[in-house]
């Protein structure tokens, strides 16, 4: 897609161009193989983590790439506009802050070299249970202190990546609701060894979606994790989860503009090429018109999500800027895709163009990992101060 289309390709140019080199080395053609297998991009992941991508958020101390969050978006941008997905490898950024803002010196040391040079993943994520959904603060899943260990029993749901990742992030509560002043707080953070797990009361079950997701349900039935893997203060994991959440929200919008560049530079090209009736179907308005309009649309998400990384970066409070750009990117990059579908025809429910594979990874970011109408009552509440609804 040209920069003439105003989209900020300034910004970052060589980095752009390194991912952007990384992914033509995996095409449609891989993308849809093992969408079609339901297996992981492994050789991507692999290809991922020796470029040094998924290190970007980890200071240069450790190996990492020091990265702003503004790079790091660049980054996941130029994933998803090459066609390929990079939620297969996201979290391993996004989840990173909870262990380098608040884990101890020793948990850094022990980690993040590792994760960085890429003998561990760090890619999944332990929030979500089947009674809780979006409400964290009602989770039921315990960790109760027992000497320098901590035993382990609950259930998750929607656990992407956990048979593919080497270490897991886990919410549990170590104090029960009842007990505590608040409900965010008796909350704790805890950096699980999968590995480890599995083998002492972990199961893991894939769950089928209708998307190529790798996600999974955990069942822990008394699994021993060390005092030692607790991240930060116990009681304290909700403030930590929360602190990422606004680097996840960033990251997130990003893949969803880079989505939406994708549909919209495939929709024009199919539109400029496509004859009928003796010219290109591009030069009816009811063809060019949606497209210009979807193009409209991402330009200002796109705006809204570089607004979100200044604060960040900045260090500013961004909880407002970094849910909209979420919102208003997932929101576009739908829009776009419907408009390439729609501009594709029948060719767009043919494997081969790609679109109806990115078409269904596009719908999931306006659900997860933070449904749209949760931020509208972000907004409204946080805002517009508004009484909060739920």
């Amino acid at each position: 897609m040209s920069n003439e289309w105003g989209f900020a390709d300034d910004r970052f140019p060589e980095l752009r161009r390194a991912v952007q080199r990384l992914c033509a080395d995996f095409p449609g053609p891989y993308w849809q193989k093992l969408d079609a297998a339901k297996a992981y991009p492994t050789d991507f992941v692999q290809a991922m983590t020796e470029a040094g991508f998924l290190a970007a958020l980890i200071p240069e101390e450790y190996g990492g790439g020091g990265a702003t969050i503004a790079e790091a978006s660049a980054i996941l941008e130029e994933i998803n506009r090459s066609g390929a997905n990079g939620g297969v490898c996201h979290a391993q950024m996004y989840t990173m802050g909870a262990l380098v803002r608040h884990g101890s010196a020793e948990q850094k040391a022990r980690w993040l070299p590792e994760i960085a040079a890429g003998h561990l993943r760090l890619q999944a994520f332990g929030v979500t249970e089947p009674t809780a959904g979006s409400d964290t603060t009602a989770i039921q899943t315990r960790a109760v202190r027992d000497s320098d260990e901590y035993i382990i029993t609950g259930q998750k749901i929607w656990t992407s990546r956990a048979e593919h990742s080497d270490l897991l992030l886990l919410l549990a509560r170590t104090t029960l609701a009842d007990q505590v002043e608040r409900r965010t707080h008796g909350l704790s953070l805890f950096l699980v060894d999968l590995h480890e797990a599995t083998n002492t009361g972990l199961t893991i079950r894939p769950i089928e979606t209708m998307l190529n997701h790798h996600t999974t349900e955990l069942f822990f039935d008394g699994v021993r994790v060390p005092a030692a893997n607790r991240i930060g203060d116990e009681g304290k994991g909700f403030r930590y989860i929360l602190d990422g959440m606004n680097a996840e929200r960033i990251l997130i919008a990003a893949e969803s503009v880079g989505d939406g560049r994708w549909f919209i530079e495939k929709a024009v090209d199919y539109a400029n090429s496509r004859v009928v009736f003796g010219r290109p179907i591009g030069q009816n308005q009811g063809v060019q018109f949606p497209i210009a309009n979807a193009y409209a649309h991402l330009r200002a998400a796109d705006l809204m999500r570089w607004e979100a990384c200044r604060l960040f970066d900045g260090g500013l409070p961004c909880g407002a800027e970094a849910n909209l750009a979420k919102m208003l990117a997932a929101d576009s990059a739908w829009d776009a895709a419907n408009v390439c579908l729609q501009t594709h025809g029948g060719f767009g429910f043919a494997t081969e163009y790609d679109v109806e594979r990115k078409f269904r990874e596009a719908k999931l970011y306006q659900i997860a990992p933070v449904s749209n109408n949760l931020v509208l009552a972000y907004v409204a509440q946080h805002v517009l101060g508004l009484t909060r609804s739920y």
